[in-house]
């Protein structure tokens, strides 16, 4: 039993598991390309550009990435209050990542939707 709770502490601390967790998912992906774009952004725009997400998801997602230091949120007090999001250099640094990633999904999709098709 204390072999398997070592190995747990080590996969728990492990960085490609424990980062990539948090913005490995299709709407955080999303979000940084588009906020990549624009310098910064007001949450309303960020969802009229990302239209077939729900407000709680984007919201969410924001707030992940904030926590991350991947998004900074910028809030103005003023009437109506403003919200403004727009990536770190952090955030920034992994843009160039993503866009590795999404040119080798688009290179590789028709083998991999083949072989989905086989394996069904």
């Amino acid at each position: 039993m204390r072999k398997k709770e070592q190995l747990n502490s080590i996969i728990e601390i492990c960085p490609v598991r424990n980062v990539v967790a948090r913005f490995g998912n299709k709407w955080a992906l999303l979000v940084i390309l588009v906020l990549s774009e624009t310098r910064t952004i007001r949450f309303n725009e960020l969802g009229r550009k990302i239209p077939d997400i729900s407000s709680r998801v984007l919201s969410n997602t924001l707030k992940t990435l904030d926590a991350d230091g991947l998004v900074e949120r910028r809030y103005y007090q003023e009437v109506p209050p403003r919200v403004e999001y727009s990536l770190t250099p952090t955030g920034r640094s992994l843009v160039p990542i993503i866009l590795q990633l999404t040119e080798w999904a688009q290179k590789n999709m028709k083998s991999i939707i083949h072989h989905r098709n086989k394996a069904q």
